[in-house]
């Protein structure tokens, strides 16, 4: 088993004999697929837990040139809209660093379906009116935002409802960057609230969920749901398949993956 640069992780504490073990399991024979080029997009996880589906993938596959995390979107298709949760799936206690990393993956991924991205840092607190350590590294990071990426639509910290509401915004926070509109996008402080904002939308507000899209990977590697119905399914296929031709594009334009 070889790529391009020598024996495939031999130099990374795996023997031949380790690999051809693990490429029994399927979570470690699919990614092998999309690496060595008989494949383009995996999707994996019906019957399995999500670690156990994502990390093998991230070994063999990686992450992309320059990224130092992966995480993970999920698509609500509501009444307002599509919206975009992240992360929910992958980075349990995010720094301000991989905040601002996040948003950039999720921003990215958005915009693969021609859709502007909006972005909300969501808390508990509006611009500062309930300090702590959570609403205080939000604003650290929209700061950073704000000066290193002035061409993406973002603000916050703030709560989902004024979020939501561009009329609260334009009779109280008028500065927002998001006055003009409703937020899209929505980047929760640490994996718990995610993860509970978009089960509690499936199943109280029955809002069709799709995801966890992963972002930040080399290839099209996507998770689905324990459980997941014959139409979350098709719907992951659908966003897998988007986010291989994206990722061909990418490479015929400029040679490697941004």
């Amino acid at each position: 088993m070889e790529d391009g640069q020598g024996v495939l992780e031999t130099r990374h504490g795996v023997t031949v004999g380790t690999a051809e073990e693990l490429l029994i399991h399927r979570n470690y024979f699919a990614p092998m697929m999309i690496e060595t080029g008989y494949a383009n997009a995996m999707i994996s996880g019906l019957v399995r837990n999500y670690p156990d589906t994502l990390n093998p993938a991230i070994e063999v596959v990686g992450k992309k040139p320059g990224a130092n995390i992966v995480s993970g979107m999920y698509i609500i298709n509501s009444k307002k809209g599509s919206l975009f949760f992240a992360d929910c799936s992958v980075n349990k206690n995010p720094t301000m660093e991989n905040l601002v990393e996040i948003t950039l993956q999720t921003t990215y991924a958005v915009e693969q379906f021609n859709i502007k991205p909006r972005v909300a840092f969501v808390s508990y607190s509006n611009f500062g009116s309930n300090p702590g350590r959570v609403p205080d590294m939000q604003r650290d990071a929209v700061r950073f935002l704000h000066k290193h990426h002035p061409e993406l639509t973002v603000d916050g910290e703030m709560q989902v409802n004024v979020a939501l509401n561009p009329e609260i915004q334009k009779e109280h926070f008028p500065f927002s960057k998001l006055v003009d509109g409703p937020a899209n996008v929505f980047i929760f402080p640490y994996l718990t609230a995610g993860n509970i904002a978009y089960k509690l939308l499936q199943v109280v507000a029955d809002a069709e969920v799709i995801g966890p899209v992963i972002n930040g990977m080399n290839k099209s590697v996507h998770v689905l749901q324990i459980g997941s119905s014959v139409s979350e399914i098709v719907n992951m296929v659908c966003v897998a398949a988007i986010d291989a031709i994206c990722q061909k594009n990418r490479e015929s334009v400029s040679g490697k993956c941004l």
